[in-house]
């Protein structure tokens, strides 16, 4: 089968591992904290993380902000930065900030390129962001 770009999930290889810890353990021991429906949508969830995980294999080089980048951004009403990773929000153990590529900010940036501005609303405001850098996570890193 021929996976689609739409398809493939970016991650490092300590989410990898990661994932597949936390899949071992749900899968054998009883959760009090987790309802059996939740248990087992966080399986299923896990199951299609790993079934479609892309690792050691950084995007391109080519500063469009895709997962598996790292991202600084300027909030243009304030003028403040934030560089983070975009990549799986709760399963990177990166030593920085990680935004989902479906979260709204995360969303609003995928395919821009430095210096274009995005749009994007959290907590029902309209924010404004300007790309500034995207590069590989393990160019970042280093």
């Amino acid at each position: 089968m021929l996976m689609t770009s739409a398809q493939r999930v970016w991650m490092t290889r300590r989410a990898y591992i990661g994932l597949q810890a936390e899949l071992a353990r749900l899968q054998v021991e009883a959760r009090p904290e987790l309802p059996d429906d939740a248990r087992a949508e966080r399986i299923r969830r896990i199951e299609h993380l790993l079934a479609h995980a892309v690792i050691d294999q950084d995007p391109p080089d080519d500063g469009v902000a895709e997962p598996g980048m790292v991202l600084t951004v300027r909030y243009d009403d304030t003028g403040a930065t934030e560089t983070f990773l975009l990549g799986i929000r709760g399963a990177e153990a990166a030593d920085i900030e990680v935004y989902s590529p479906h979260s709204p900010l995360g969303a609003a940036l995928v395919g821009a390129r430095p210096g274009e501005k995005r749009n994007f609303t959290k907590d029902g405001r309209r924010l404004c962001v300007s790309l500034l850098a995207a590069e590989p996570y393990s160019s970042a890193v280093l």
